[in-house]
């Protein structure tokens, strides 16, 4: 890289932070993403419930406060002589109730524990312990200090309190009782002090106020509620966006990561964990890029995508060095959500990597799709003189005297024979509609076919034979096994993997070893692998890259499309085939594999 695009790189990424995730030392202690798609059901209703009962709590604080506040006045009073016993005896009464409301409100939370969708008001048992307490407190307290304590004021607690917990209407009531008790005190104080005009235009006042204060209270605990149902329903969208973006992400085949600008991985899907592990699966987000000399390619790539962002979205080829020896080709595209005017302004970025080989497998199974069509049509054209031919070879063969013309019209019907082959394999795998195959019994299945291989090849049976059938922990099955297989595609698959095991392999006794492994349920059900073992030669990495590719083929006489037909025919039926190579102390080195699904317990049987 050049040195410009280094220094470049680097103050986007900023400095290797070693810091591991989770300890607070840099951005991976940040939540990714910031929504709630791990809340349970009926977390909006609950939430809901809490808000209300913190409000609700708050008003029980205000009142504790009060009572505190009045316990000091009563303590004042009583060092200055004033012993009034029906002052103590109400100031005492009322710091008791709200102290007690205060430090035990259990009623509350048991009824919104046990039915959160409980309705957003006080019961009436709550109601007449604080808003009717309070409004008979301050009442008598209006009443027994006379003008030596102005009380109009606390009547604003119970008043408010019933605008936000309460109905409307019931808001207003309560006002209401607040400003007849404000008028009888204002009655009777002015009657006493002769001026009785001043205190009901006083007291008037304040009722307005109250209901004031009733009005507003009542309208702001309406709006706030109306807005906290629409952040809570934007909420809830955000979320099911974020499981929708999650479960897309899970489900593709293109490997996602999401880095910062320390180099570390916020979010990786598990296709781009698989591609960053061999074998195995790399760990689950947050991780550091950086530091890993296996993972210095994609660093690199991203370093050069900051500095030309224009060519980040062509993409580029990346390879990876595992430490077992392996290696993986990825194609990686960088994208920035700001575009390219603000990458310096970027916190993260996205990459997506794909695994060349399966890229180039695509594009060549894009062009095998459109030659298979054209070889489908052209195979339906050579049908017909071919036949014309085979018959006329057969009447020329009746007139043939010399050897030569005998030889010859040998020739014609070999290569006749030969053509026709051919032709069967092209149509066998062209595409058309064809009935759901049957479920099948895969041990006799593949037994059957093995005897008839023997006697065909005139093989004996038996510990000498050149061939042996093995079966691994099919007896730990719970159910009996069933695949989906058309028996003769099956036979037609299993036949050809025999042919070439034997034209390679030792001719000695066990040379070919066929085994039907069963694989427990896992993410995608319980497997049935059906192998093929030789000890032949093992494969050149030439020779492996090619081997489903069709006209591909070692023999000078070979068609090259038996692999290819296997590899269609067990697509076909949901199965999938493959070769691996095994250390050189293992005997049967060559390994050809189906991975075949079980037939679940309980679907339709239809045993063929």
């Amino acid at each position: 890289m050049p040195p410009q695009s280094q220094a470049h790189a680097t103050s986007w990424f900023g400095r290797y932070d070693p810091g591991t995730p989770g300890d607070g030392s840099g951005p991976a202690d940040m939540p990714w993403p910031t929504t709630q798609s791990d809340a349970p059901e009926g977390a909006q209703s609950q939430q809901n419930s809490l808000s209300f009962l913190r409000t609700y709590r708050t008003f029980l604080s205000a009142r504790a406060l009060l009572a505190v506040v009045l316990m000091g006045l009563l303590a004042g009073n009583w060092l200055m002589g004033n012993r009034s016993p029906i002052w103590i005896v109400t100031a005492v009464g009322y710091a008791s109730m709200a102290l007690l409301l205060w430090a035990w409100p259990s009623t509350m939370a048991s009824q919104r524990a046990t039915n959160p969708l409980a309705p957003a008001m006080l019961s009436p048992r709550q109601a007449v312990l604080s808003i009717g307490l309070d409004l008979v407190f301050f009442s008598l307290l209006q009443h027994l200090m006379n003008t030596a304590l102005n009380a109009q004021a606390l009547l604003a607690l119970p008043v408010l309190m019933a605008g936000v917990l309460m109905p409307r209407l019931v808001a207003l009531a309560v006002a209401a009782v607040g400003s007849i008790n404000l008028l009888a005190a204002a009655w009777i104080q002015g009657t006493l002090t002769s001026s009785l005009s001043a205190q009901l235009t006083e007291a008037g006042l304040t009722g307005f106020g109250l209901f004031a204060i009733a009005a507003l209270a009542s309208e702001l605990a309406a709006l706030v509620a109306r807005e906290e149902r629409s952040a809570r329903g934007s909420l809830e969208l955000a979320r099911q966006q974020a499981q929708l973006n999650r479960l897309v992400m899970d489900e593709m085949s293109e490997g996602v990561l999401v880095v910062d600008r320390q180099g570390r991985v916020r979010t990786a899907n598990p296709a781009a964990r698989r591609l960053l592990s061999s074998p195995g699966l790399a760990p689950s987000a947050p991780f550091q890029l950086r530091g890993t000399p296996a993972w210095m390619g994609l660093v690199q790539a991203v370093d050069h995508a900051v500095s030309a962002p224009l060519q980040a979205e062509t993409g580029q080829e990346v390879l990876l060095r595992f430490d077992d020896g392996s290696r993986r080709d990825l194609r990686v595209r960088v994208r920035f959500t700001r575009g390219h005017k603000a990458i310096q302004a970027e916190d993260m970025c996205m990459l997506w990597l794909e695994d060349l080989r399966i890229v180039r497998a695509r594009q060549r199974q894009d062009k095998l799709a459109a030659m298979g069509r054209m070889s489908a049509g052209i195979a339906h054209e050579i049908r017909n003189p071919l036949a014309a031919i085979s018959q006329a070879n057969a009447l020329m063969g009746e007139d043939a005297t010399t050897p030569t013309q005998h030889r010859l019209t040998r020739m014609i019907s070999e290569n006749v024979v030969r053509l026709q082959h051919i032709v069967d394999d092209i149509l066998a795998v062209a595409p058309g509609a064809r009935p759901p195959a049957p479920a099948i019994d895969p041990m006799e299945t593949v037994q059957a076919i093995c005897n008839e291989w023997r006697l065909t090849h005139g093989l004996s049976d038996g510990a000498e034979s050149l061939l042996q059938l093995r079966t691994q922990q099919l007896d730990q099955a719970t159910a009996p096994l069933r695949v989906r297989f058309e028996p003769e595609h099956l036979q037609r698959v299993l036949v050809n993997l025999l042919d070439n095991a034997l034209r390679h392999g030792s001719g000695q006794p066990g040379a070919i070893e066929v085994t039907l492994t069963w694989r427990p349920a896992r993410q995608n059900g319980a497997m049935l692998v059906l192998s093929v073992g030789s000890d032949g030669e093992p494969l050149t990495a030439e020779t492996e890259r090619s081997l489903f590719e069709p006209f591909f083929s070692t023999r000078s006489r070979g068609t090259g499309l038996g692999l290819y037909i296997c590899k269609e025919l067990c697509e076909r039926h949901g199965a999938a085939i493959d070769y691996r190579q095994h250390p050189a102390a293992v005997r049967h080195r060559n390994e050809f594999f189906v991975t075949m699904p079980i037939e679940p317990e309980g679907s339709s049987p239809h045993i063929a």
